[in-house]
């Protein structure tokens, strides 16, 4: 696979994302321009032999620098050479004083949010660089005991010290910080509200009380009059109400009269917080991911995962959202600071950077894509389609369809589409497989080494 890093997506306008990289942005061209203007009125008038050894020792200098690049930056390129920007270059070494990368992670698992697809670019990068995997114990499932707090009890195996840790819990911070290594990099994902809601009353529908309460099953019947059907001490009643707030440790029934409240846990999540992605930006999200953490472009490949059909989804119209935002108040004074803070750090950044780093991982998904199934993404199917239990998703219900990928017959018997021997078909098959599967998998392998 190739590999690459920051360097690929230089440019004059792109500095480097600030947060604990430590690289100098670029200048600014006005700032450039100035200087050099200065520096010429400053300057006596230079005779034709020093100019003339002038550009040879500019011409030394410029190739000495490729020559430096191409033997000790694996994954620079010309790209990035002609572009001329400061690059952030992630490589596992410390001694040529290149930035590591970053692989202490500690990844909030938020519902409904796209934190399947997180996971599992998560799991496929411990695997990967041999990281240990903070997991659940065998009778908690695939989550940490939730809802309840998360407690190091809750910990497979939990002598080792974790590197990363990433399936569903309710956050507790004072615990983690007992866990993991003193500079984990703490980072969760949140959802536009309404989508996000919506989301959660089709999947939950027979586990949440507050939603089997309905008549019909119906979204705008539980909106009209939610107190009606809510019961805020039940077991799962996070799920109907402002969950990514309790996801992340707070109060969920906290009134919304309660404004000092509800500044104090947003301040406090910011705080605990290095990077908040946002669903609805997810390409966006990794790059800035990929800075924070100094990954390379191979780290943040994914596929989508735990996603339900079309018929399993309804449509939030007719005044829903403003009415699933007022329910939701916490929620929704989350998402909306950090979506904006999203956008402030990506403007650090700049626009053509982060453009052209999006345009680079989606050239490297398709060529993974192809080198995997031999073209475009793989069959989509739903649960019950797919014969391989490895790779059946999990159903919440009858009534929810949750589809999931079929590996092609020329990957499951030990090549894949596009070669590469059992290393390529394992990669493969790690890239579409769900994440109680692949919980299993990291246990298993994990007691064994």
């Amino acid at each position: 696979m190739d590999t690459y890093s920051c360097s690929d997506y230089s440019d004059s306008d792109c500095s480097v994302f600030p947060v604990n990289v430590g690289v100098p942005a670029c200048p600014a061209e006005g700032e450039i321009t100035q200087q050099t203007a200065q520096r010429d009125r400053e300057k006596p008038p230079v005779r034709y032999t020093e100019m003339s050894q002038k550009k040879i020792f500019l011409v030394f200098v410029a190739i000495s620098t490729v020559s430096f690049l191409l033997h000790h930056g694996g994954s620079w390129t010309m790209e990035a050479f002609h572009l001329g920007c400061p690059a952030l270059c992630s490589h596992s070494s410390s001694s040529s004083g290149l930035k590591p990368k970053h692989t202490n992670i500690l990844f909030l698992k938020t519902h409904k949010t796209a934190s399947s697809t997180m996971q599992n670019l998560l799991f496929r990068f411990a695997e990967r660089n041999k990281l240990t995997v903070g997991l659940p114990i065998l009778a908690c499932g695939h989550q940490f005991c939730y809802p309840r707090a998360f407690s190091d009890q809750f910990v497979h195996l939990r002598n080792l010290t974790p590197n990363i840790i990433t399936n569903h819990m309710r956050f507790n911070r004072a615990e983690l910080r007992r866990l993991m290594p003193n500079n984990t990099v703490y980072v969760t994902i949140l959802r536009e509200p309404s989508s996000m809601f919506e989301s959660l009353f089709s999947y939950f529908n027979q586990h949440c009380q507050s939603f089997k309460r309905v008549p019909n099953g119906s979204l705008e019947a539980f909106l009209e009059d939610p107190w009606r059907y809510y019961r805020p001490d039940e077991k799962y009643s996070m799920y109907a109400r402002n969950t990514l707030t309790f996801d992340l440790g707070g109060d969920k029934d906290r009134p919304s009269t309660d404004e000092v409240y509800a500044r104090a846990f947003v301040a406090e999540v910011e705080r605990v917080f290095s990077l908040v992605m946002i669903a609805e930006h997810f390409e966006e999200s990794l790059v800035l991911l990929r800075h924070l953490l100094s990954w390379d472009l191979e780290d943040v490949l994914y596929l989508n995962h735990n996603m339900r059909t079309s018929a399993s989804k309804d449509n939030v119209t007719n005044g829903l959202p403003t009415k699933i935002r007022a329910w939701n108040h916490l929620d929704a004074r989350l998402y909306d600071h950090f979506n904006a803070s999203l956008w402030r750090q990506l403007a650090v950044l700049g626009p053509a950077c982060v453009a052209r780093e999006v345009r680079l991982l989606r050239r490297a998904q398709e060529r993974v894509i192809r080198s995997c199934f031999g073209g475009g993404l793989p069959q989509q199917r739903t649960a019950v389609q797919i014969k391989n239990k490895d790779l059946r998703p999990w159903k919440p219900s009858s009534k929810v369809d949750i589809v999931g990928y079929d590996l092609p017959v020329n990957v499951s018997r030990g090549g894949s589409g596009g070669g590469g021997g059992e290393a390529a078909s394992e990669l493969c098959l790690r890239l579409i497989m769900p994440e109680v599967q692949y919980t299993r998998v990291l246990q298993r392998s994990q007691v064994l080494r």
